[in-house]
């Protein structure tokens, strides 16, 4: 559906009207920071075509609009820019990271957001630009670059929570508390699906300051995409130490598993080689012959008594230094 549609002319903005006339007299005004924004969610392809007839965007961008779940980019056909970004929301309770979609349509005079599922970063932006006239006057491509900064901000608030939680893992996993496996992967998913959302995103977003068929204008605008690109790269560079430390605390912490349980192991067997010698003792002497050597003897039950407890001891003084008891 369509959430919101507004004209913005000199920093402030009035109701639309009109597509097609609109963005008609907008062309042929004499602002260039002018513009038309319209804000889209979960739109139906009858409810994008509405849209699309007026503004003739590109088939194959319109395509991954309506379908969603495409991959983090940016692309350049004709005179728009087509953005796809990943923003991602981190749950407290679980710890777990939450993947949304956001795609953004920058053409001649007209900027289109579209928001696909309930996770979106987009609330408050458009007030917050409506209330600042100089960032309005950047026109469709401010939008666009207050859209990937705020996007980039929440990666660089999950990259906190993230740090946070390996901490509490590492120390964990080398203190004398038993760690569960599964958090520790659960942990390395999280991380992945962050870099799946940040990383495709890098080498684009560079291409909107650096590239010479960049649709931006030299000035301020370039300066503030570079430095939402440096954010992005700051939080690239932890992910990907992340997702390496995981690994390492992993390896560690199945190590640590395998010598608890070759640990267990020892001690268990050595039990059973104790307990072994008296079974053994007992095992013979319960065969019931007749003619076996101190079987009548007065003392012999003391005898075998002594020499059961003697061989015990004997073998649990010597697994003790072994260091298996």
């Amino acid at each position: 559906m369509i959430v919101d549609r507004a004209i913005y002319e000199g920093g402030h903005r009035r109701a639309c009207g009109d597509l097609s006339d609109e963005l008609e007299r907008l062309r042929a005004g004499d602002d260039p920071s002018a513009f038309l924004w319209i804000g889209l969610k979960d739109p139906t392809q009858a409810e994008f075509d509405e849209v699309n007839v007026e503004l003739q965007l590109h088939p194959l961008a319109v395509e991954d609009a309506v379908k969603g779940r495409q991959r983090a980019k940016v692309e350049l056909f004709d005179d728009t820019v087509f953005v796809v970004l990943k923003p991602l929301r981190y749950i407290d309770r679980t710890s777990d990271i939450e993947t949304g979609e956001v795609m953004v349509f920058v053409g001649d005079r007209f900027v289109v957001t579209v928001r696909r599922g309930e996770l979106t970063p987009l609330t408050g932006i458009r007030k917050e630009l409506e209330a600042d006239a100089a960032a309005l006057r950047m026109g469709p491509l401010g939008v666009l670059h207050r859209v990937l900064d705020r996007v980039v901000d929440g990666y660089v608030e999950i990259d906190a929570e993230v740090q946070t939680d390996l901490d509490e893992i590492e120390t964990a996993v080398f203190s004398d508390d038993r760690t569960d496996t599964g958090s520790i992967y659960r942990l390395k998913r999280e991380v992945l699906e962050f870099r799946r959302a940040a990383m495709p995103l890098a080498e684009p977003l560079k291409m909107l300051y650096a590239s010479p068929r960049s649709p931006v204008p030299d000035g301020e605008l370039r300066l503030l995409l570079r430095d939402v690109s440096d954010h992005l790269q700051g939080v690239i560079d932890h992910v990907e130490s992340y997702d390496d430390l995981l690994s390492g605390i992993l390896s560690a912490h199945l190590a640590q598993v395998s010598v608890q349980q070759n640990d267990d192991m020892r001690r268990i067997s050595a039990w059973v080689a104790i307990a072994a010698v008296p079974t053994m003792i007992a095992g013979v002497y319960g065969m019931n012959f007749d003619y076996m050597p101190e079987l009548r003897w007065h003392f012999g039950y003391f005898l075998v008594l002594a020499v059961m407890a003697g061989a015990c001891a004997t073998l649990f003084r010597a697994f003790k230094r072994a260091g298996w008891l």
